[in-house]
């Protein structure tokens, strides 16, 4: 097992614009994927949904990864997502990962709580996955 981290998944589904959404989620997720952010559930495809309507958002950005651990299939991280928009305003959301890795490295689940720490309500969404 080769596994995925949240920083390679995030930059591929969001900044990465060689390849598609679903390219992207192909490389780091699951068919089955379920996430939970901030208590809400979504299943795979409402996941990619979000994702799609986030890259129309999005001029560029990068993740910080500031604390990363892999035990086996399980996964924990703690992040930093920083976004410049098209319109020139910047969200950057601190973000607490726990996750289930599959057997190929993929992500199979993943459980995260986000702290928008500059943005507008309107953005608070826009620095998860959710």
């Amino acid at each position: 097992m080769n596994p995925t981290g949240i920083a390679a998944a995030l930059t591929d589904l969001i900044f990465n614009a060689d390849i598609t959404v679903e390219e992207a989620a192909d490389r780091h997720f699951t068919p089955d994927y379920r996430q939970r952010t901030d208590g809400e559930w979504a299943d795979r495809a409402g996941f990619v949904e979000h994702i799609a309507h986030v890259r129309t958002l999005v001029a560029e950005g990068s993740i910080e990864v500031h604390d990363e651990l892999y035990d086996g299939t399980k996964y924990a991280d703690r992040h930093t997502v920083n976004i410049t928009k098209k319109d020139g305003s910047t969200v950057v959301t601190e973000v607490y990962v726990f996750a289930d890795l599959a057997s190929d490295g993929r992500f199979n689940r993943l459980e995260e709580t986000t702290l928008m720490l500059k943005g507008s309500e309107a953005d608070r969404n826009i620095g998860s996955a959710r």
